[in-house]
C-alpha cells in the first residue's frame, strides 16, 4: 500500500515511517519543510512531499496517487488553533475524496465525559469531519502516550525529576489508562489491514490508576521518593503555569494537557483488540513503557536544554 504520512518529521510520524517501511509499505513523508526529511535514518527509503494544511494545492498534490493517508495534524498553539484545525480537516478529507484515497486513519485523543476543553473538543470536531466524509476514517483516540520525547510524558517525567514535593489539586485525582507508543504505531499499522473501517476506537494500555498513583510510579523507578500533598481551590490556569514554568514546555501545551487532567481519561470501550490487532498482540506493561521511555529521553533533558523533539537518531 502507498501510504502519505502527514508530520512525517514529527514524534509520533518519524516513528510510524519506519514501521510502516517494516511492514511492506511504500511511504509517501509529507513535510511543511521536505528538507528536513533527510536528517531521518529513514529518509532516503521515502518519497517526499511538500505538505501544507493551509494550501489546498499542496494537499492535493500531496495526496494524489495514495491509497491512504495518516493525519497526525494537531494544533497546540494558542490563538486560532480551533479554526485552523477544522479548516485542515476539511481540505484534507475534501483532497482525499477527489483523489480517491481508499481511508485515512487519524491520531486522535480520548474523548471524556462532560465539558471539554477546548483542545479536546477540536479534537473531536476534527475526528467527526473526516467520519462524515466519503474517504472512510479510522480514528484512534488514544490515551496519554509514553514514550521518550511524548509532550504528555515529558511533562510528566520533568515534574517528577525536579519538584520534591507533588502537589495535587483535588480535581486532578482523576484515573488515566496510558499507553505505549510503540503500541500506537502497531494500532496505526494495524489500521491499514483488511478492509476500511469509518468509525473511532479508543486506544489504551492494559492498566488504569489515577494521575497522582502514575506520578508516584513514575517518581519510584527513577528511584526517587515525592511526597504527595492534597491542595484544594487551585486555579487550573495556575497548575498550567506553574508546570510550564518548572518544565520549560510550551505554556499553550502544557496548559492543554493540565485541563485534561480533570477528566478521567479512560477508554470506553475495546474493540481496538477484536477489529484492529492480531489476536496475540499484547500491549506494554505501564512499568516497561515507563522504563523505556526513561532509557530513551534525549540528551540534555534534566537540566532545560532539550527542544522536546527527539534527534533523529533517538530510540522510539
Amino acid at each position: 500500500m502507498r501510504v502519505l504520512v502527514t508530520g512525517s518529521t514529527g514524534y509520533v510520524g518519524s516513528r510510524l515511517v519506519p514501521a510502516l517501511l517494516e511492514a511492506g509499505h511504500d511511504v509517501v513523508a509529507a513535510a511543511r519543510t521536505p528538507a528536513r526529511v533527510a536528517d531521518y535514518p529513514w529518509g532516503d527509503q521515502v518519497e517526499v512531499r511538500e505538505f501544507d494544511v493551509e494550501d489546498p494545492a499542496a494537499i492535493a498534490t500531496a495526496v494524489a496517487g495514495t491509497d491512504a493517508v495518516v493525519y497526525l495534524i494537531h494544533s497546540m498553539d494558542g490563538g486560532d488553533f480551533v479554526e485552523k484545525d477544522r479548516e485542515a480537516a476539511r481540505l484534507v478529507a475534501a483532497a482525499c475524496d477527489r483523489a480517491g484515497v481508499g481511508r485515512i486513519v487519524y491520531l486522535s485523543g480520548l474523548v471524556p465525559d462532560g465539558e471539554l476543553s477546548d483542545h479536546l473538543a477540536s479534537r473531536l470536531e476534527v475526528e467527526e469531519i473526516l467520519l462524515e466524509a466519503a474517504t472512510p476514517a479510522t480514528v484512534l483516540r488514544a490515551a496519554m502516550v509514553i514514550g521518550a520525547g511524548s509532550t504528555s510524558y515529558e511533562l510528566l517525567a520533568r515534574l517528577t525529576h525536579r519538584v520534591p514535593v507533588t502537589p495535587v489539586p483535588t480535581w486532578m485525582r482523576s484515573r488515566v489508562q496510558p499507553v505505549a507508543v510503540d503500541d500506537v504505531l502497531a494500532t496505526i499499522v494495524a489500521a491499514l489491514e483488511g478492509e476500511p473501517r469509518n468509525r473511532h476506537y479508543d486506544l489504551g494500555g492494559d492498566e488504569v490508576l489515577s494521575y497522582p498513583d502514575l506520578v508516584a510510579l513514575t517518581a519510584r523507578l527513577d528511584s526517587r521518593w515525592r511526597p504527595q500533598v492534597v491542595v484544594p481551590l487551585v486555579p487550573q490556569w495556575v497548575v498550567g503555569r506553574a508546570a510550564s514554568l518548572l518544565t520549560g514546555l510550551d505554556s499553550s501545551t502544557t496548559r492543554s494537557l493540565v485541563e485534561s487532567l480533570r477528566h478521567d481519561m479512560v477508554c470506553a470501550e475495546d474493540d481496538v483488540r477484536r477489529e484492529l490487532l492480531p489476536p496475540d498482540f499484547r500491549f506494554t506493561g505501564l512499568e516497561e513503557s515507563l522504563r523505556r521511555a526513561a532509557r530513551g529521553r534525549p540528551v540534555g533533558t534534566e537540566v532545560g536544554e532539550d527542544p522536546l523533539a527527539p534527534a533523529p537518531t533517538d530510540p522510539a
